[in-house]
């Protein structure tokens, strides 16, 4: 599952792929996120159904329950488990979606570095992830214990290649559907685990090691990274 995703565009964007009539309470301002290298801890706009209202936060990725402060704060969790783990069963209850433009992942192809994939929709529009956590309500200020997980699904062979696990990531009709407190928790749990979007949706490529570096927040972190062409001129100095 990815340790770092993007999340550049502005929340009307998010908003106008979810679909969703609702009036929007939006916690995050208008302006484009320009994050291209989000790490784990990172706070990003999360989406989730307050009563009739699509409600914007900024949240942190990376969640744990308030009895668990000596354990490791995951950042995802694997669908096939969480609604039975105790772990987050408090969360479980609390469904949200994390839009964002792509994720990476590192490929070990025999190099002294891994090699940073770039994962994004082959039509380059948002990806509608799942996720539970905790987050405000009503008048509340972000809390410390605020923070969220994606849930994650076996890439089914389809994106083996990259990873055996990624993000799962609803079609607009059924993130809504995920969103409603009015779903019951058995559809819900069937939407993740079973109608999640193929990898046929998706696209990669390889781009620049400088991801790595959580410090590197450039837009060209999200280019596809261009090999040596027939021609090229190598210099030496």
């Amino acid at each position: 599952m990815c340790e770092r995703l993007s999340q550049y565009r502005g929340i009307q964007d998010f908003v106008a792929a979810l679909n969703m009539p609702n009036a929007l309470l939006n916690y995050v301002g208008d302006l484009p996120f320009e994050c291209y290298n989000a790490a784990p801890s990172t706070q990003l706009a999360l989406f989730h159904q307050e009563g009739e209202f699509l409600r914007a936060d900024l949240v942190r990725w990376g969640w744990r329950p308030q009895w668990a402060d000596s354990a490791t704060m995951p950042i995802d969790a694997r669908v096939e488990k969480v609604a039975q783990r105790p772990f987050f069963r408090a969360t479980w209850p609390h469904r949200a979606i994390i839009a964002i433009d792509n994720w990476f992942e590192w490929l070990n192809e025999g190099g002294p570095k891994k090699q940073p994939y770039l994962i994004r929709h082959r039509d380059r529009t948002p990806i509608l992830c799942a996720a539970i956590g905790q987050y405000p309500i009503g008048e509340h200020e972000p809390g410390k214990y605020d923070g969220f997980v994606i849930l994650t699904a076996d890439s089914a062979g389809g994106m083996v290649d990259i990873d055996d696990r990624r993000p799962v990531a609803l079609s607009a009709e059924l993130a809504r559907e995920w969103l409603d407190p009015a779903t019951p928790k058995g559809r819900a749990e069937q939407i993740v685990l079973l109608e999640g979007e193929p990898s046929e949706a998706f696209e990669w490529f390889t781009v620049d090691h400088a991801v790595g570096n959580v410090r590197n927040q450039q837009r060209g972190l999200i280019l596809p990274k261009r090999r040596p062409q027939a021609g090229d001129r190598l210099d030496n100095g």
